[in-house]
């Protein structure tokens, strides 16, 4: 297995390597917490609380953090203001532009995926989740530098923590 993991690197971070970012695969750990589309590079992690308290655990850790909340979207009050019903489900939008704009400087088209956006929504069985774009995925579809990486990458981290 670890030799497997040296391997990792070169193959989904191929611009480190001086090789074109269209050319990285995915590569599947079993072992990883959440579920990954493959296809769209959606991560999908459970949270242990209802979706209000996990939204407020997100809202509590971003300001804890320094992050700005742009904004709180309710999908499912919205719909129910016209009338339709539909789960329980609220988009966090939320970002710095200290870690966003060396991000846009370095590869102008991520401004369409920023700011940073978590999606908690509930599921059919009534379970609650929280999704949001692997930063791996937005480095390869913006081709962004490795060592900006890191801007981005605390997404998962903030999902971790909001799930427990």
């Amino acid at each position: 297995m670890v030799e497997q993991l040296k391997i990792i690197e070169p193959l989904t971070n191929p611009t480190t390597y001086g090789v074109n970012a269209l050319d990285a695969f995915d590569v599947v750990i079993p072992s990883m917490p959440g579920q990954v589309n493959q296809q769209s590079g959606i991560v999908s992690i459970l949270s242990s609380d209802s979706l209000d308290e996990t939204v407020e655990r997100l809202k509590d850790l971003l300001q804890s953090k320094g992050i700005t909340l742009f904004s709180l979207v309710d999908h499912s009050g919205e719909a129910e203001k016209v009338g339709m019903k539909m789960p329980p489900t609220k988009l966090l939008i939320f970002g710095s532009p200290k870690g966003g704009t060396p991000l846009m400087l370095a590869a102008p088209s991520i401004a369409i995926d920023l700011p940073l956006k978590i999606l908690v929504w509930e599921d059919t069985e009534g379970k609650v989740r929280l999704s949001f774009n692997s930063s791996d995925y937005l480095a390869r579809r913006h081709g962004i530098p490795q060592d900006l990486l890191k801007n981005i990458a605390a997404v998962g981290t903030l999902v971790d923590q909001a799930a427990k």
